[in-house]
């Protein structure tokens, strides 16, 4: 039972890192967004 308890401690000490992010994603994805079509369009008027 000792060994069950010391993985449980140990599972507590990580972090994921999908985790550590999830919550600025409303923010990351419309920012990250507008990059994508600002790159999108510039290369779309220079090829024109």
């Amino acid at each position: 039972m000792s060994d069950h308890a010391n993985d449980h401690k140990a599972q507590d000490g990580e972090q994921d890192v999908v985790e550590s992010i999830a919550h600025q994603m409303p923010i990351v994805l419309p920012v990250a967004g507008g990059i994508l079509m600002l790159l999108l369009a510039f290369i779309a008027v220079f090829m024109g």
